[in-house]
């Protein structure tokens, strides 16, 4: 900074800047506050249906979630200039305080360009002679010094952050100039550490780069900036080389490299979000250097390293489709067309340990980039929905068309679900790696129900959409086609419940649906055309095969957490449900046109169905060659209890209107969260008295343990909402909800009864 500038400056325009900034800010809190309470609010209340419920709700849900953006970005960017010019007041004060001290020691001092001069009187002299003179003059040096500094870092820090994204706005916040300075700087300085040769890096130094990566991961400045400063090329020779089993690194600090894997992922996946010209390098360098060796003394290609880094964090969309593109590319090449194992991801004697999660070693990079897609519905649902072969490639899948064997196209679902032989890999205690198909699964999770694998909806979750539904129709059929793509895998069976609990519209929709017509119901499944608004869907409907569903309930009662999953989101559903259909106030369009003993005895009759379908699994897992304990299914159930802690899951964002839920459903307000809360709670009661285990010496034990709670729920369910809406039939409902339970069992006995070669129990009469 130049003398003259800082020692004339008015500050009057930063000062104009920051009042400009803060009369901003305080517009932007009344936008902030509208988006929230009134533009999301509403649309969260809407009566969503078609287009709207998806693509209008995400939309509106998005734009208000800017404001907030807006705001923060705002008041970052406030702060910091408030913060530069305190800092530069400060340092005009300095200087002119040291000016006038020189004065009175007889030196003067004045502009020289862009610096200065000091100079001394003639007489009298300054009273320790030069030295005075030049104590004055390193002082007023270093207050320039610090000056340019405030100045320069102030710029690259608004510069840095402005840049973040092309559109919108950043969500990073500062409380002054001087944390963003600090984590572009902090980055800096750790991208020159991770830029060393792996093998010259000190422990010291390894320790160092840890820490700030867990400390900084999630600022988006540091993010950028160090992810930029490493580049593409060195992201990937700093894991590999970091890695090798021979290295210092690796013996003196091995139990150290999962949190600097993890807390490297992170940082890599918040910079990827930034739209600077420098990351869309970065993400184009990563993606085309996939399918190349890291350096020219290994075989170990990019694909393999960079995939271990995306086990954590939220990657962008648009970089997990180019990637997932290449990768899928190398496999098919690598397969020859999915023919046998990828050969290109073998893992040599020396190669290095690339992850250190413990559920594998490392070496196929489609474990760690399905576990990324977990983290990212969007991109994971595009990804599992893009084509692997058509029909016109050279491979030997085969279908039948008119009677004669042609060649399929595969979708990536039908390839990793279906068709790929997965290379065998090992966990930290040496025994088979369960974790490639089990991260295909918490990726089939996300992209199926559009919220990260592990987490529950919540109301700004939009209804499905075409894609999901599409894929979720494909994850039923496949193993309604073949019971043993879930059963011998059983293991994914938690993420392949929750799936399920979050399309039950669908399934209640589809088990009423007569399995040997696949017309809706006659006389023993309903009325036919008003299964719609009996089960109402927002958004997309995944048009679900009767028969395949059975199959999937019959797979996940097998399994104790796929089995409470299901189970406790239907118990939320039918509360909801039954409160819908019972609240006098339902628009007369949206009616299901029957009296309200059909209505509860056909809702009544599905959950049951359900339940039934469950229990016939839980009985083949509890008695047949499994032997697993009837303990652990109410166990599930209590840890269910734990993660609906606060909520109704289902029943989310329930108001006073008619809403579309963020499961794909639909509901009405008054008394749903009460009643699903009450049938929840009932469901949880009875997982801690052990009931189950009191049942479980026989099938009929069992079956008639089962049939109880689900009566139990239902007559929770339909009564208390009976009595919410004061209608005159309340001593009716329990007899009601006890016929359409007594129908729903005896439909999934002789459903399952089709299938039963599947099984090596005997299946409960209907």
């Amino acid at each position: 900074m130049d003398f003259e500038a800082l020692h004339s400056a008015s500050f009057k325009t930063l000062d104009d800047t920051v009042d400009g900034w803060t009369k901003m800010l305080r517009r932007l809190t009344d936008l902030k506050n509208d988006a929230r309470d009134g533009l999301r609010g509403k649309a969260n209340k809407a009566n969503w249906a078609g287009f709207n419920a998806t693509v209008s709700r995400e939309f509106i849900g998005k734009t208000a979630e800017e404001f907030n953006d807006a705001y923060t970005q705002a008041e970052s960017i406030r702060n910091i200039i408030r913060d530069t010019r305190g800092e530069l007041k400060t340092q005009q004060r300095l200087l002119k305080e040291a000016i006038e001290r020189g004065r009175a020691n007889h030196m003067s001092v004045k502009p020289a360009g862009s610096g200065f001069t000091v100079t001394p009187n003639p007489d009298p002299k300054p009273a320790n002679g030069q030295k005075d003179v030049n104590d004055l003059r390193d002082e007023l040096q270093v207050i320039l010094n610090t000056a340019t500094e405030v100045d320069d870092t102030a710029s690259t820090s608004l510069k840095a952050l402005v840049d973040l994204t092309d559109y919108g706005f950043s969500g990073q916040k500062y409380a002054d100039r001087d944390s963003a300075a600090k984590a572009i700087k902090e980055a800096e300085n750790l991208a020159r550490l991770a830029k060393k040769n792996p093998q010259d890096l000190t422990v010291k130094e390894f320790d160092a780069l840890n820490a700030g990566l867990k400390k900084y991961s999630a600022d988006e400045l540091f993010a950028e900036r160090f992810a930029e400063q490493l580049e593409a090329h060195g992201t990937l020779k700093f894991w590999e080389g970091i890695n090798d089993p021979f290295g210092e690194i690796f013996n003196e600090r091995e139990k150290q490299l999962g949190d600097l894997q993890k807390n490297l992922s992170l940082t890599l996946a918040n910079a990827t979000q930034a739209d600077t010209p420098q990351m869309q390098r970065w993400k184009s360098e990563m993606t085309d250097l996939g399918s190349q060796p890291v350096n020219k003394n290994t075989n170990v290609p990019g694909f393999q390293v960079m995939s271990n880094l995306m086990r954590w964090g939220n990657y962008d969309d648009r970089f997990l489709s180019s990637y997932g593109s290449k990768l899928m590319e190398v496999e098919k090449t690598s397969s020859d067309n999915g023919a046998y194992e990828a050969r290109r991801w073998s893992r040599g004697a020396g190669d290095p340990i690339l992850n250190h999660s413990g559920t594998d070693l490392g070496s196929d990079p489609l474990v760690g980039f399905l576990k990324g897609l977990s983290n990212s519905p969007g991109a994971a649902t595009e990804f599992f929905n893009d084509s692997f072969l058509t029909a016109d490639e050279d491979h030997n899948f085969m279908t039948k068309e008119k009677g004669k064997e042609v060649r399929d196209s595969l979708s990536n679902f039908d390839y990793l679900f279906e068709e790929r032989d997965w290379p065998r890999d090992v966990n930290a205690e040496g025994e088979d790696s369960t974790a490639g198909r089990n991260n295909l699964a918490l990726a089939l999770e996300a992209a199926t129900t559009g919220h990260p694998a592990g987490e529950l909806p919540t109301v700004d979750t939009p209804p499905h959409n075409d894609g999901q539904a599409q894929l979720m129709n494909s994850l039923v059929s496949s193993i309604g086609e073949d019971p043993g793509r879930l059963l011998d895998h059983s293991y994914m069976s938690d993420s392949v419940g929750q799936i399920t609990s979050e399309y039950l519209p669908d399934v209640n929709r589809a088990l009423s649906v007569d399995p040997a017509s696949d017309n809706p119901a006659d006389e023993n499944k309903g009325e036919s055309g008003n299964v719609d608004k009996l089960f109402p869907i927002a958004g997309a409907s995944a048009d679900l095969n009767s028969e395949h569903v059975t199959a999937l309930l019959v797979g996940l009662g097998q399994n104790p957490e796929g089995s409470a999953a299901v189970e406790t989101g239907q118990a939320a559903y039918l509360g909801n449900l039954m409160d819908y259909h019972l609240n006098p106030n339902l628009p007369a369009e949206d009616r299901y046109p029957q009296t309200a003993q059909d209505t509860i005895q056909e809702i009544s009759r599905r959950s049951g169905e359900i339940s039934g379908s469950l229990a016939i699994g839980r009985q083949e897992a509890i008695l047949g060659p499994a032997g697993t304990e009837a303990k652990d299914f109410e166990d599930s159930i209590a840890q269910q209890k734990n993660a609906w802690s606060g909520s109704i899951g289902t029943g989310i964002g329930v108001g006073v209107s008619f809403i579309a839920t963020p499961v794909g459903g639909a509901i009405a307000g008054g008394a749903a969260s009460t009643v699903s809360s009450l049938v929840l709670e009932h469901l949880f009661q009875q997982s801690e008295n052990n009931a189950l285990q009191d049942a479980a010496t026989d099938s009929a034990g069992l079956w008639s343990a089962s049939k109880r709670l689900n009566l139990e729920m239902g007559q929770e369910a339909a009564f208390p909402a009976a009595k919410a809406h004061d209608l005159p039939y309340q001593n009716q409902v329990a007899d009601w909800v006890r016929n359409g339970r007594d129908d729903g069992y005896s439909d999934a006995s002789d459903n399952v009864s089709r299938m039963a070669d599947h099984l090596t129990t005997e299946v409960p009469p209907a």
